[in-house]
């Protein structure tokens, strides 16, 4: 047993980000950064804590000189999803990830046009673009977005709904500032379909999936942090002791807080640089026939943009009723 808890423990070694749009959470455990997607905001978004920055959202809508109903809800969206962001980043000391809308995941241009409109909006509240990680899924689409937006704008990203290796070896190709590969959803897939229903925790193969990045990176020398997301349970959180950034939600925070178990670093860039690796080179075609020949992660990949797309669409339709019983 240590006096310190065991996650002041993990922050000595792991940044330690709040997986929360709770602007209570984030305050309780003083995370570093916070991250953010649509599943999160709506859930926030129904509390009446959080109404006057749907009010907010509204109001902008309904100001906003698109012609339909639609333009106006979807401008509204956007900007619900930046004073989110806003006011996490007056808790947090560094910085905070938004997502893009998922129904765009397919599309290059329309990613890229809607991550400078976020940056756009941020700026207007005084946020400069470094406090700010634009949230992508990492289809190859979404990657060649983010690459475009690394390399001609600036712009820092963040990839996610991340289940393969190939994933993640394209966004290091692509110079991406940082990935969240999915731990939990991993372990999940496994124990619907394997028939193994329980997993030590460094045999967990959502651990299992990071640890493999996170040596690969070290190894060869690429700049792109790895950010463990989706936990399940604590021991898959100290069994990546050690990991760039850990995105934790605000219930296995507090797990973390008042245990004060040791907690043993297991990733190390040095033990990384030891590894016997070979590189692997990607391309288009590649990626997809790896990414397809992976059934966890196809089926993952799939889900997670559905899910978080129908999220978005309650939200959308949420700010539309608000609009219309404004407007009157």
């Amino acid at each position: 047993m240590s006096s310190q808890s065991t996650l002041d423990q993990l922050k000595s070694m792991t940044v330690v980000v709040a997986d929360t749009g709770d602007f209570n959470a984030i305050r309780t455990y003083t995370p570093t950064d916070a991250t953010t997607n649509p599943s999160l905001i709506l859930a926030a978004a129904k509390l009446p804590e959080y109404k006057h920055l749907v009010d907010l959202a509204v109001f902008h809508g309904i100001k906003h000189s698109g012609p339909g109903m639609k333009e106006k809800a979807q401008f509204a969206l956007d900007k619900l999803v930046v004073l989110f962001g806003v006011e996490i980043l007056k808790i947090i000391p560094g910085r905070v990830s938004t997502e893009v809308d998922a129904r765009l995941s397919f599309d290059v241009e329309k990613t890229v046009a809607k991550a400078l409109l976020y940056i756009k909006m941020y700026e207007e509240y005084g946020i400069g673009k470094e406090r700010v990680l634009i949230k992508i899924a990492s289809t190859w689409e979404g990657i060649q977005a983010a690459r475009i937006l690394e390399q001609n704008h600036g712009i820092h990203c963040n990839l996610t709904l991340l289940f393969s290796f190939c994933q993640a070896v394209a966004c290091a190709e692509a110079k991406v500032t940082l990935i969240s590969p999915f731990v939990g959803r991993i372990l999940d897939w496994y124990v619907q379909n394997t028939g193994t229903t329980s997993y030590a925790d460094h045999d967990d193969p959502g651990v299992q999936s990071v640890t493999k990045i996170y040596n690969y990176y070290k190894k060869f020398g690429y700049k792109t942090a790895v950010m463990g997301a989706s936990f399940r349970n604590t021991g898959e959180i100290l069994a990546l002791a050690g990991c760039d950034l850990l995105t934790i939600s605000p219930k296995l925070l507090d797990e973390l807080a008042k245990d004060t178990k040791e907690v043993k670093r297991y990733l190390d860039p040095t033990k990384a640089a030891k590894q016997n690796l070979e590189k692997l080179q990607l391309n288009e075609a590649t990626f997809r026939w790896l990414l397809n020949e992976d059934q966890m992660a196809t089926e993952k990949l799939s889900d997670g943009i559905r899910k978080f797309a129908a999220d978005s669409i309650k939200l959308e339709q949420m700010i539309s009723d608000a609009i219309k019983n404004n407007a009157h």
